[in-house]
């Protein structure tokens, strides 16, 4: 009722119900964002690109600052752009050889762009190094690869070390339960996005922000 009385008030104002429903879609989606986050931010991918442009001119002045070049290739990983972002990993991977999170970036770049035997020694590596480190997200990796290879036992090994470092994280659950539904473990799914939403409940409050959205779609895949 409270929506309609809204829409109402809003044509009356605006004379148009076109406008007055879009005047409405643009405060749901702002309220979403601020406290849902359950759509896509439309305007990441703008500022991304901003935030590349800026770095690709920071270093075209300074080649040689290194923490340009790990902001530079996390962008572009976001992007699908592993190839690219590998050469810039690469470049650092001396320098920052006791990152467990540069290598693991490097591994998942590996990964990405077909070289999976030397991903997977990588991110070995990296876990050797910090088991949590990125959450878990190199197990999760490391099953979609397999998984992709047609190689289920090896990749159910791998999810199945990442079920036990107790990650923290509900966005690493939601993609386990993913991974786990194609390739057809419906039950350890099912599983994987209850402990999304355990795993959000227990969040401090200024991570549940971040997390709001894969512990919804964890949910209503739990329910479904």
């Amino acid at each position: 009722m409270g929506k309609v009385m809204l829409f109402s008030i809003l044509w009356w104002i605006t004379g148009n119900p076109f406008v007055a429903l879009l005047i409405i879609l643009i405060v749901l989606y702002a309220l979403d964002l601020r406290f849902v986050r359950l759509l896509p931010d439309v305007t990441k991918p703008f500022r991304r690109n901003s935030r590349i442009a800026a770095l690709r001119r920071e270093l075209r002045l300074n080649p040689h600052d290194t923490s340009a070049k790990v902001e530079l290739a996390r962008l572009l990983m976001e992007k699908g752009q592993y190839q690219e972002a590998l050469a810039y990993l690469d470049e650092v991977a001396l320098i920052m050889q006791e990152s467990a999170e540069v290598i693991s970036d490097r591994g998942i770049c590996l990964l990405k762009t077909g070289r999976v035997e030397e991903g997977e020694a990588i991110l070995k590596k990296a876990l050797e190094m910090n088991p949590r480190v990125k959450y878990g997200e190199p197990y999760l990796r490391l099953g979609e690869a397999f998984a992709k290879h047609n190689q289920t036992e090896k990749a159910l090994a791998y999810l199945e070390e990442l079920t036990g470092i107790q990650t923290s994280s509900a966005e690493v659950y939601y993609k386990l339960g993913m991974l786990y539904t194609q390739i057809g473990q419906k039950e350890k799914a099912r599983q994987a996005f209850s402990e999304a939403v355990e795993v959000y409940r227990g969040l401090p409050k200024y991570k549940k922000r971040t997390e709001r959205r894969w512990a919804l779609l964890s949910w209503m895949k739990s329910k479904g």
